[in-house]
Parts: C-alpha cells; structure tokens; sequence
C-alpha cells in the first residue's frame, strides 16, 4: 500500500512549458515529500522534512493515473454532498474540458490535461475524494467536488497544530457593571434565538494518539466545514503535479495562475437571500446577510462569532477592529463638532474677521502683488469669505480638540489591546505563532542546507545570509525609488500651484470689480488649492493602481516565510508608499507653503524660476482644511463605489453571459463559481483604507475637527458595504487563522506619536492663533500697543508689514510697478517698515512669537505624551480577567490531559500486572518435577 500512494508526477524534459514557472519550482531531489495520510501522523512530520525520488514513469505511463468518477447532477440545488449524501463537499475546482475547446492548440490542450490528470490522482493518492460533474449552463466546465475523510482531517489537523475541543467551558461569566444598562443595549444586540451563541470550549491542539481526549461526539460535526477547508487548502497547495528538468511544480496557486483551473474554492452553505431547503444546513450565510449585510440591520451589533465561525479568525478579527474603531470614533465625533458649534457660533465676534470685512479698514489695506508682474494690487476685505470661514476653524475650540484627540488615539489603542486579548482567548488563537506553516512558495525555495544553532540540526533555508542581504538591499532600494516618485510628482504640483496662480491672480483681483460674487467667494489663493487638490487626488489614485503590483513583486522577491510575514512585509511597504502618497501634499500646505516667502523686495524662488507661493492673510488653515475634505471625501466616495459597483456589475455582466441557462435549476458550486474571487490579499486593501483614514483623522484633526465626524458616517457604510460585498458578492473566502491585525498595530501607535507632533506644529505654525494670543496678552496694551485693556483690536494692522512700491525688484532691469498710483502696500509679515534703521526686518513681535510657538509645542507635546505614558502604564493590554481566563483554561487542559494519560497508563500496568500474577500463579501450580 505505501508504494502505490506515492506521488503520480509528469515527466516533461523534452517539453517547452513555462507558463506556470514563476514559483514553486525546486530540485526534486531538495522538495519536501507530502506523505499520504494512511501512515501515523508522526511519520508524516517526518516525511514533510525528507526528501523526494522521482515519481512514477514518464508522460505515457498514465495507467498510474487515478482519475475522479463522473457524476450526474442529482437535481439537488442546495445540497453540499457528493451524489452519494454522505460525504461533504470541502473544496471545488473548476476547469475547462480541453477536448471541447476551440481556440487554444491541441498541444498546448494535451499539456494542461496531462497535469491536471496527475495532479488529480495524487491528491486521491493523498487520501482526498473527488467526484466530478459537468456543468449544466456551459457543458466545457467541470465542476470537481473535494471531500477529506476523517482519517485525512486527523492526520493534517495534528500537522497544522489545530487546537480542537477537550471539553465545554465551565467556567462561570462574571457580571459586568454594564449589566444593569442590558435594556438599553439590547435593541443593538442581535436575536439571541436567530443567532445561537457559540458553545465555549476548553481545547488543546489535535493529537491522534490521544483522541478519546477530546469532545468527539459526531465525527461529522467535530470538524466544522471552516476547519475542513483549511486543512483541505493546506493539502492542495503542497501536492505536486509535475516534473521538468529535475525541478518539481505543486500547488493549487500555480495551476489557477496558468489556467489549468479556472478557480479553486469552498462553498457558501446556501443562498444569501433564503434558507436552504437541506434541513440539515444551517444557512449560516443566510443569517449573516439578514443579521449582518442587509441595510435594516445597520443599527445592530455585529454577530463577530458567527463571522469567524464562517470565514475565519483572519476576517472575523478585521470586522472586530472595524467595528471597535467605528464605536470610538463616536466619541471623538461628539467632541469634534461640539467644537465645529463652538467656532461656527462665535464667528461672529471674531475682531479681526471683522477688521477684514470692514469696508474703512481692510477696503483700505491695499496688498502687494503676489507675483513679479501680471498680478495686481488687491484689496484686503476681497478675503472677507474666507477670513469668515477661517474663523469657524481657526479658533479656541480647534486647540481643545487637538489635546483631546491626542488623549483619544490612546485611549483607543490601549482599549482595543485589551479588546484583541479577549478575542485571542475567545477565539483560541493566542498560541498561534507556534502553529503557522510555512508558506509553500518559501518551501519550494528552501534549497539550502543550515544547522540550526537551537537544535544543532540540518535545516533548509531559501537563500544564504549573503543572498538574504542582497535581497533585502534589492527590496530596500526599489521602495526608496518609488518613494522619490511620489515626491516628483508633488514637486509637480507644487510647479502647478506656482503657475497656475499667477494666472488666477490676474483673471480674480482687480480692485475696480472687487464686488463680482465669483470674485466675493473664489480667492486665486482657493482656486489654485481647489484644482491643485483635485490633480492631486487624480495623482494619487494613478500611483496606487501602479505601485500595488510593484509591491507585491517587491515582496515575491524578498520571499517570506509565512503568510503573516508575507502580509506584514507587503503593509510595511504599501503603508510608506501610501502615507508619502496620501500625506505629502498636506504636509506641504501645513509646513512649507507660505513660510519660506521673502518680503515683496526681496522674495524667494524656488527652483530659480517660480516665485514660492504665500497663504492668505489668515494663514494657510483653511487651505488645508480643503484639502483634506477633497482627498478625504473623495477617497472614501471613489472607494465605496468601486467596492460596490464593481463586483456587482461583474456578476451581473456573468450572469448576462450565461443567461442561455439561467432557467436551468444549477447547484450551489456553479452559483458560487459565478460570484467574483475575493483577490490573494483578501482585506489587505480594506485595513489600508482604514488606516489611511485613520492617519487623516488624526494627523491634521486641529484644521478639521468633522473629520472623525465624516469617519464614522463613512465606517458605519463600510461596515455594512463589506458585509454585504462578502456575503453577496464574492465566493467564500478560505478560512484563515489570526491572532491580531497585524503589523497595522505597530503603524497605528506611529501614527498616534506622530500626531501630536503634527497637530502641535499645525496650531503653532499653520493657524493663526498663536500670534494672536500674543497680540493680546503682550501687545495690545502698553508699552508695545495703545489699547488700555486686552482687545484683539488693530490685530489686522500689526500683522501686515508696510513696503514701499519704489522698493520693487525683479528680473528684469525697471521696476514693474514703477508707475503704480500706490506708494505703499501691505504683505504678511512682522517686519520693521521702511525707512526705519533695520527697514524690512524681523521686529520684536516676530521674535515673541516665535518663542511663543516653540514654547507652546513643547508645552503641548510633554502634557499630551506624558497623559498617553500614564494611560498605557494604567491600562494593561491584557485585562486581569482575561488572563485569569487563560491560565485557568490552561491549568485544567494540562490536568485533563495528564489524568487521562495517567487513566491509560494504570490501565495498561493493571493489564500487564494481572499478566504478570497469572503467570505466577500457573507456575506456582505447576507440579515440579524429580
């Protein structure tokens, strides 16, 4: 019997095939053997570390082939059971007929089938079954049904370190504070009596030899189908199908990839919109679209059990985090437009917006061109709109908000360690680390042989620690290339911002039509931002699309060794991208634009040639306030369409093309196989969205405090969106284990230090508010002002600097303004006025205010780090609750396990000892003899 298991693989020297070589090939002499399951499991592990002979014959010995039988489909819709009713259906492959193809040449036909034939018959060698059925819309496709028996699901589940249930969780729930709040919650929950809670069990990782160990009652339920596809994915992406130039090929991936399959996949239980007509199905699919994905249930909880129970901890522990960040964004919602109240309420006795719009102070304030020649002289209450706007923002609330803020993100990330700790119990996957497998494109790799500096013993490794570096240095440098592509392109729209402005400048100021409503409302400062944010959000949407698949190349090549790593290289690489990406413009608008600008005498060019661009009297808040509602609404609008719109318009376009059939009565594995595939990287692109928003809520929250506001309308949708998109739209994802999301975890804390330093840094350089405070404690009064009481009045006046027409430069050899009707005109600045000993240079009050803003980033910045050290220290990441619940688990798994070996033990020394006395005892009866 072990000989006749032994891989089937194709022997292809001669041929010319390389549309599947990209991964997965290794010397067959070097490639780890998948054992077949009818030897002990021990053996097996074994297996898994030798090495491999070559297979059975060459291209014509196809008598070794074990093909799957063909079956009728037996008029079953919702049946998830071969023909026979008895064995459940884990997995389905799909591929087309090559003697029913039309287009593609017979060699290349006869090549696919060939590998198709024996992949198929080492997968039976491994012990799975498969039954095929033709397809009744399109007779090209064939469906192939896989079922693993209970003595594959054991062998692997005790490979995979799957832990499985001992015996029910005795121990008791203690009460929560909240209990007497239950009446209120319970509107929000989901129907207990719909929804069935999850029985809890103590578990332990699967063992063969000790089986009676653990809680077996029905062999077909102690594997749930989750847990069943797993195990049956991990087999098919490790069987071997072919042979070439004493390299091997395997996996399920690959054949997909080069289209020897058309899909590979596990089944819905049933239909989305209705419950199954199987009595024995529990139409888990069913409730989560009724309970979880349909707009009427957008109010309610999540049922985050009945997620993981059905696509795994990986999306379960996604829709956890979701749902939790959603939760504190309220708060921070709250907050935020409480504030957004207090500005909007009180704009109305802002002095200095007022001193803008007054037709006797800021009509009489003549400013100075902005650029050397075209622009005109403009007048300052042509800001009035703006400087309205600006005071809703730019106000007392904004600093509040930003403290706050600083004190929610901590709070937030210290919660949800406290929340994931729960669910790493709850979900049994705090052990994780110790059960993950290698990915099988690393295995294929591993062609190196190292001793292990533990164990002292031989190991296989992808690559030599030299290799290892220069692949490192490879990765490292093409990312650095890539990032210096983002900042060219913002370097291009700076180059915009600075051309275009001029433009504006000469079509939107002109003092004599300063009373045009285009012009009332539309400053060249606005328009140049508007058109600016929007080429860049275009930008931005471009350079994503093309990076993606850089940085999964970049991350094939650097060859991971588990899934986990795979992913957390690949969010490392595609955060950095994204966040100069996403950020760099705002960081530009909040800390460079309008700070390195000269005086109209002496401005400074950047690049040589474009005058740098200044902010509006008011400063260049609301002009980052824009940006980010154009970058962040828009990011959000483009990306619930695409995430709705596009699967739902491909589906229907497959259904379209396979109307000729629709009236046929097809079964669940051709209805699933007509949803869309859910992508390799599954909710990568999901987290990236929300982090992405997570960075904008709180890195520049002091110049937008709705924006958390918007997040949780936005999250609230997403929630929603993601559960139908899944549920309706897309094929079954194969369940994965996780322990928690991930390196985001380590990029959320980044971004919550960083924003304190941004938001520090936006209220001192980019607002308004730290001039005017000294304006009003110091310089309002004497000896600097003639006010007898702090007012905010002739604040306008101090903060623009006078500058003498005649003293105009420019490239050119006259004076562009020479012939002007004004003698003087003002710009934003604090400097000396001509004609005084240091004319046109930082006065006093610049210098006040530059120790005022340093000083109040340090202020600010200690306060709000030491309340995050305390409220980390405070709060530990694992509640004592949870780990009393932990060690007690572990403490009676042990006690369980160790008493039942001891049972089997004294069980067997009982057998051996009555062996032992009954032998005395015959020879003690024995008659000796003379």
């Amino acid at each position: 019997m072990p000989m006749m298991t032994r891989d089937v693989l194709l022997e292809m020297e001669l041929e010319e095939d390389d549309e599947d070589g990209d991964i997965g090939n290794v010397p067959a002499s070097k490639r780890p053997l998948m054992a077949p399951p009818t030897l002990p499991s021990s053996l097996v592990l074994e297996n898994l570390e030798q090495t491999i002979v070559s297979g059975f014959g060459s291209l014509e010995s196809q008598q070794d082939f074990r093909t799957p039988e063909f079956e009728e489909f037996n008029g079953k819709p919702d049946s998830l059971y071969f023909n026979d009713g008895q064995r459940r259906i884990d997995f389905v492959l799909v591929y087309e007929d090559e003697s029913r193809k039309e287009t593609n040449k017979k060699g290349s036909n006869e090549k696919q089938r060939r590998k198709r034939q024996a992949y198929e018959s080492n997968l039976i060698c491994d012990g799975l079954q498969l039954e095929a059925t033709r397809s009744l819309v399109d007779d090209k496709l064939v469906f192939v049904k896989v079922h693993a028996p209970w003595e594959v699901l054991c062998t692997y589940a005790e490979i995979m370190h799957i832990k499985l249930p001992l015996k029910p969780n005795d121990l008791k729930t203690r009460s929560s504070a909240f209990d007497n709040f239950n009446w209120f919650t319970k509107v929000l929950q989901v129907d207990e009596s719909i929804i069935k809670p999850e029985q809890e069990f103590f578990t332990a990782p699967f063992e063969k030899n000790r089986m009676n160990d653990f809680y077996i009652q029905d062999r077909d339920t102690f594997f749930n189908p989750a847990t069943r596809s797993r195990i049956v994915y991990f087999i098919l992406s490790r069987i071997m199908y072919q042979v070439r130039d004493n390299v091997k090929k395997f996996g399920i991936n690959k054949l997909v990839s080069s289209g020897i399959y058309k899909a590979a996949f596990p089944l819905h239980d049933c239909n989305f919109s209705s419950p199954s007509e199987d009595l024995s199905c529990p139409n888990e699919r069913y409730l989560l679209y009724r309970e979880w994905a349909h707009p009427r249930s957008i109010y309610k909880k999540q049922p985050l059990d009945l997620i993981r129970k059905y696509y795994g901890e990986k999306i379960g522990i996604y829709f956890a985090w979701l749902g939790y960040y959603t939760q504190m964004l309220l708060l921070a919602a709250i907050v935020g437009v409480a504030c957004f109240l207090y500005g909007y309420f009180t704009q109305n006795n802002c002095t200095w917006s007022k001193e803008v719009c007054d037709p006797d102070i800021g009509g009489q304030i003549i400013m100075c061109p902005q650029c050397d020649k075209e622009c005109p002289f403009w007048s300052l209450n042509v800001t009035c709109e703006s400087s309205k706007k600006l005071c809703i923002f730019d106000s007392f609330g904004t600093l509040v908000f930003a403290v706050f803020m600083g004190v929610w993100v901590t709070l937030f990330l210290e919660f949800w360690k406290r929340r994931q700790a729960e669910l790493e119990y709850e979900w049994d996957t705090v052990e994780l680390q110790q059960e993950e497998q290698a990915r099988p494109e690393y295995e294929a790799q591993c062609t190196h042989v190292v001793i292990n500096e533990i164990t002292q013993e031989e190991e296989r490794v992808p690559f030599t620690t030299w290799g290892k570096c220069i692949r490192v240095t490879l990765c490292a440098s093409a990312v650095f290339f890539w990032i210096l592509l983002i900042i060219a392109s913002v370097i291009g729209i700076i180059v915009y911002r600075l051309s275009v402005f001029v433009i504006f400048s000469v079509n939107l100021r002109k003092i004599s039509n300063g009373t045009d409503p285009i012009q009332k409302y539309v400053t060249p400062q606005m328009a140049t931002s508007i058109t600016a944010s929007l080429i860049s959000f275009i930008i931005i949407m471009i350079l994503n699309t093309i990076y993606e698949k850089v940085a999964i190349m970049i991350t094939n090549f650097e060859l991971p060794r588990t899934q986990t790593d795979y992913e957390n290289s690949l969010t490392m690489k595609m955060f950095l991208f994204q966040f100069v990406n996403y950020y760099s413009s705002c960081f530009y608008i909040a800390f460079f634009k309008g700070k390195f600008v000269g005086y109209p005498g002496d401005p400074v060019y950047w690049l040589g040639k474009y005058r740098n661009e200044e902010c509006d009297p008011g400063g260049c808040l609301l002009e980052l306030t824009t940006q980010l509602i154009i970058i962040m609404g828009g990011k959000a609008i483009w990306n619930n369409i695409q995430e709705v719109l596009l699967p739902w318009v491909m589906n229907v376009f497959g259904r379209c093309h396979t109307a000729s059939g629709a009236e046929k009565i097809t079964p669940r594995w051709e209805q699933d196989y007509h949803l869309q595939p859910m992508g390799k990287l599954g909710l990568f692109y999901e987290y990236l969205e929300m982090i992405i928003q997570f960075g904008f809520v709180t890195l520049f929250v002091a110049s937008f405090p709705l924006a958390p506001l918007l997040a949780l309308v936005n999250n609230i949708l997403e929630i929603r969106v993601d559960a139908w998109k899944l549920t309706t739209q897309y094929r079954r994802m194969v369940p994965e284990k996780a322990q928690d999301i991930g390196a985001w975890q380590p990029i959320m804390q980044g971004i919550a230090i960083l924003a304190v330093v941004t938001n520090a840094m936006i209220i001192a350089f980019t607002s308004d508010m730290i001039p005017r405070l000294v304006y009003y404690w110091s310089f309002s009064i004497p000896p600097y002002g003639d006010h007898p009481n702090y007012t905010m009045e002739g604040y306008i006046n101090i903060s623009l600097s006078i500058f003498n027409t005649a003293d105009f430069k420019s490239r050119v050899k006259e004076n562009p303004y020479a012939e002007s009707k004004y003698d003087t005109c003002r710009y934003r600045d604090f400097r000396y006025p001509p004609g005084h000993q240091q004319e046109y240079k930082h006065n006093i009050y610049y210098w006040h205010v530059i120790a005022a803003k340093l000083a109040f980033i340090i202020v600010m910045e200690h306060i709000i780090y030491s309340v995050k050290f305390f409220i980390s220290y405070a709060i530990p990441d694992v509640s004592k609750r949870t780990k009393s619940k932990i060690k007690r688990e572990k403490y009676l798994t042990q006690k369980l396990l160790h008493e039942n070996h001891l049972k089997d033990m004294t069980k067997n020394i009982g057998v051996i000892a009555e062996k032992m006395i009954g032998a005395v005892v015959d020879n003690n009866l024995r008659p000796k003899s003379d």
